[in-house]
């Protein structure tokens, strides 16, 4: 399978499979007709072409478009939603290779890194898996609506900003939390009586879970209105806008907790979870630890492949070109990458100095090349 950039299909100059016809009217006028033809120069078909020697971009033509590609998937099994959940997730990562070229810190930064991501599905890379988008919407509703699934909205991000999790999954996380027993079990029935439900009402959950829960990262709530001017003009209201108050400041011991805005400063001004000192206005919104950084991984690791992409003639390459330039010029395990490593020279690079770990940690090019076919950024041919 091949892809290529799926902006203006419908301008696209399609090129004839006829070759032009080369022949000249001999009854012209031109002073070039007596002279005698001769045949090109036959090159030899014997002799082979260097190896080693191809350039990264080695097709000067348009690749033939066969047709979208109905679906992305190979696993015969993949068949509804909650199936393609569990297949995205377990295809996210790559393993840590033998010769990672990483020490022991950076592969443990790199598995840290992985676990503390939310296991997020984004509806468009579900959509890019199953054949018919409005059966897959149906499905999600449906799912969504019983209590299976849970949709989480991000707002200001697109088509990234609609992921999906499994209830269990969310039902794991709120009980590995920070949180108290007690409140755990408030937290997941208030979550179970309203599956469908992207805001949860003040009046189902007092001021103090409300702020032990957004402290946790499950809960998200509006600042009250109040203006910079405000910092200045009023003493006591400068912990509004800043992370403590000039009053209490001068009133606290030098070296104690109060001297630098007491527990909890960075929450009060919508750090990680953000307001949870204020009442603030409007019901509470449900979010999930973790979601910025999954969020940017993805955006970045976009971002990154179509520019891969980018390098190509006409934007569109071999699906094997393509993750060639993902992966990165690393070492092959095959015996004559092994002889030339034994001998000296160059066989490649090592993983771990390729962006894919440096950067991604190992995502996979499977995982993010459907991110950018469900988000419409490529297309397959």
């Amino acid at each position: 399978m091949s892809f290529k950039f799926s902006a203006a299909h419908s301008s696209r100059i399609k090129k004839s499979n006829k070759p032009p016809n080369l022949k000249r009217n001999s009854s012209s006028g031109s002073p070039f007709a007596s002279l005698p033809r001769r045949k090109p120069i036959q090159r030899s078909a014997s002799k082979p072409d260097a190896p080693g020697e191809e350039d990264e971009d080695f097709f000067g033509d348009r690749l033939d478009d066969i047709g979208l590609a109905k679906t992305l998937a190979t696993d015969p099994t993949l068949r509804d939603v909650s199936q393609a959940i569990l297949y995205i997730r377990g295809k996210m990562w790559s393993s840590i290779p033998e010769r990672a070229g990483m020490n022991s810190t950076r592969i443990a930064e790199a598995l840290n890194f992985r676990s503390s991501l939310p296991p997020l599905v984004t509806v468009s890379h579900v959509q890019a898996l199953l054949n018919s988008p409005t059966t897959v919407e149906r499905e999600i509703a449906e799912l969504i609506r019983k209590g299976a699934v849970r949709k989480v909205v991000v707002g200001g991000r697109g088509s990234m900003g609609e992921a999906l999790i499994l209830a269990k999954d969310l039902d794991d996380m709120v009980n590995s939390s920070i949180l108290e027993q007690p409140l755990k079990e408030k937290f997941i029935k208030i979550l179970h009586e309203s599956p469908t439900a992207q805001k949860i009402p003040r009046s189902l959950v007092l001021d103090q879970d409300a702020k032990d829960i957004m402290h946790a990262g499950f809960l998200t709530s509006s600042t009250p209105n109040w203006s910079s001017t405000d910092v200045f003009s009023k003493v006591g209201d400068g912990s509004r806008g800043t992370l403590t108050s000039i009053n209490s400041i001068s009133k606290a011991a030098s070296g104690s907790l109060a001297a630098v805005g007491g527990e909890g400063a960075v929450h009060a001004v919508g750090g990680s979870g953000g307001g949870a000192r204020f009442p603030g206005t409007g019901d509470y919104s449900l979010a999930i630890p973790t979601t910025g950084p999954f969020l940017k991984l993805l955006a970045n690791a976009r971002a990154h492949l179509v520019s891969q992409l980018s390098k190509s003639k006409y934007r569109e390459a071999p699906e094997q070109l393509l993750n060639q330039r993902w992966d990165g010029n690393i070492e092959s395990v095959d015996a004559a990458s092994t002889a030339k490593r034994n001998r000296g020279e160059f066989a490649g690079v090592l993983p771990g100095r390729t962006r894919k770990w440096k950067q991604f940690y190992g995502l996979t090019f499977e995982f993010i090349l459907e991110e950018c076919v469900g988000a419409g950024l490529v297309r397959g041919i």
